[in-house]
């Protein structure tokens, strides 16, 4: 009856999020992550963050950049630079120094952020709209053909 569940909930009618993409700890990296998907991120990363999706910066982790634009933040390790996004976690070994713009906020004892949080109601994260699939392109083009044949 009250048994605990692995999986997260599906919110908003969208599927869990997960991630896509590691950046190992021993990797160094500079320049723009963006695109559709999760990113962890477990080694040192500069530059610009924009993901559809979910980012985490993993205990290792050490990320510098003027903004992180994401729908899902988690911060174990340390960011300096600023983040918006739906939701944001630090967790006990979170270190932030920068601010933080979100609908959902959540914190650890022993986390650190050293800058403002501001809460929105709602939150436009700037992404231009997704482009179709190769699927949904052949698709279109399948019924356009099907059209001009009627």
């Amino acid at each position: 009856m009250f048994r605990k569940s692995s999986e997260k909930p599906i919110v908003g009618g969208q599927a869990p999020e997960r991630v896509d993409s590691i950046l190992g700890p021993g990797i160094t990296w500079q320049g723009q992550l963006s695109g559709a998907g999760g990113v962890r991120i477990d080694g040192a990363f500069d530059g610009e963050i924009a993901v559809r999706g979910i980012v985490v910066i993993g205990e290792q982790g050490r990320v510098t950049c003027e903004q992180i634009r994401a729908n899902t933040v988690v911060i174990s390790g340390s960011l300096k630079g600023n983040v918006t996004a739906h939701r944001v976690e630090i967790t006990t070994t979170g270190r932030v120094w920068g601010d933080v713009v979100t609908i959902s906020f959540s914190t650890e004892e022993g986390a650190f952020l050293r800058g403002k949080i501001t809460m929105e109601e709602q939150l436009d994260l700037g992404f231009a709209p997704e482009l179709p699939t190769d699927e949904e392109l052949e698709e279109d083009a399948a019924q356009q053909e099907g059209a001009k044949a009627e």
